[in-house]
């Protein structure tokens, strides 16, 4: 059953069997906190997350108690926007280290809960995993062009219009296919291939920033550090650094 805080459960006390269901869903990653970033209810995904072994471990703490500066920093800036604006996130790419070292593309969406007056009184938080499609699966929306597209030119630049040509079909078609088979938009898998190449690089080079950045795609150095710190809330010196240390580290 998802853990949930004795003293803030009542914020999600009629939705007990709702809650219950994201401990069921392995890909994905559940939490919901009250206003002040306190972790209210997780699920047994989200704790391993963590690192920690048990719920009682992670409820009633912060994202500072579990994840490194820059990441609980990113965190809490999205928190706040939705606690103080009442709109949600929708569809947030982010590379997470998952705790056995390796890394996973997830989506992540959070909501503003509100209470009976419509004030905002916390958020829910679901990050779902990118789990890789089967090539069946490409090939049946015929985007096995698309991919192979993406992986030979994202060094330079692509347009979606390019790769809705190599499909055979308009944007808006192509979206979708994306979408279905991928998770993601086609600007969003161009930036994930282009990350992909920039993680490998990192870990397996000692080629200077800068001429990573050049070799994946990216505009310039800055570019590339804000994006890359954008999708995994670290920099690309400290994601070299954090490469070369034994996995477990979910910080």
């Amino acid at each position: 059953m998802v853990g949930i805080s004795h003293n803030e459960g009542d914020l999600f006390a009629c939705q007990p069997e709702l809650l219950g269901l994201f401990e069921t869903l392995i890909n994905v990653i559940f939490c919901a906190k009250d206003r002040a970033g306190t972790y209210v209810a997780v699920n047994s995904a989200f704790v391993r997350r963590t690192g920690r072994t048990s719920m009682a471990e992670v409820i009633g703490t912060r994202a500072a108690d579990h994840f490194g500066p820059e990441l609980a920093e990113r965190y809490e800036e999205q928190d706040a926007h939705v606690v103080e604006s009442g709109a949600p996130l929708y569809d947030e790419l982010e590379l997470i280290r998952r705790i056995d070292g390796e890394l996973g593309w997830y989506l992540t969406t959070k909501l503003p809960v509100r209470g009976e007056v419509a004030d905002v009184v916390g958020l829910v938080s679901v990050s779902r995993d990118l789990v890789t499609p089967s090539d069946d699966n490409v090939g049946l929306e015929n985007l096995r062009g698309v991919v192979q597209h993406v992986q030979e030119r994202h060094p330079g630049p692509i347009r979606v219009a390019d790769l809705a040509e190599v499909a055979g079909c308009s944007e808006a078609q192509l979206e979708r296919r994306m979408k279905r088979v991928f998770g993601v938009t086609a600007t969003q898998h161009i930036l994930r291939v282009r990350v992909e190449a920039a993680t490998r690089m990192l870990a397996d080079t000692d080629l200077p920033i800068a001429q990573v950045a050049a070799a994946c795609g990216f505009y310039d150095q800055p570019d590339f550090t804000r994006r890359f710190g954008r999708l995994t809330g670290t920099t690309p010196a400290q994601f070299r650094v954090h490469a070369s240390s034994p996995p477990g580290d979910p910080s």
